[in-house]
């Protein structure tokens, strides 16, 4: 009995530290992807700020398109 509560409790250890090392994985592409996208968002508000006529009419339909 003591040796089978001794493999649970190592079994146990293993599945917390595989549990914290996704965790840790998880969280690494969350940052990576919200960088990414605020870098996008970033890109889109300096084209606004230096010709938004321009960038508006590109996708407005002309002459009934």
């Amino acid at each position: 009995m003591p040796q089978e509560q001794e493999r649970r409790s190592q079994q146990s250890q293993q599945s917390s530290q595989t549990d914290g090392q996704e965790t840790a994985r998880v969280e690494s592409d969350f940052a990576e992807q919200a960088s990414g996208l605020d870098a996008l968002l970033d890109d889109i508000e300096s084209t606004l700020e230096t010709n938004a006529e321009e960038y508006v009419s590109s996708f407005v339909q002309k002459g009934g398109e």
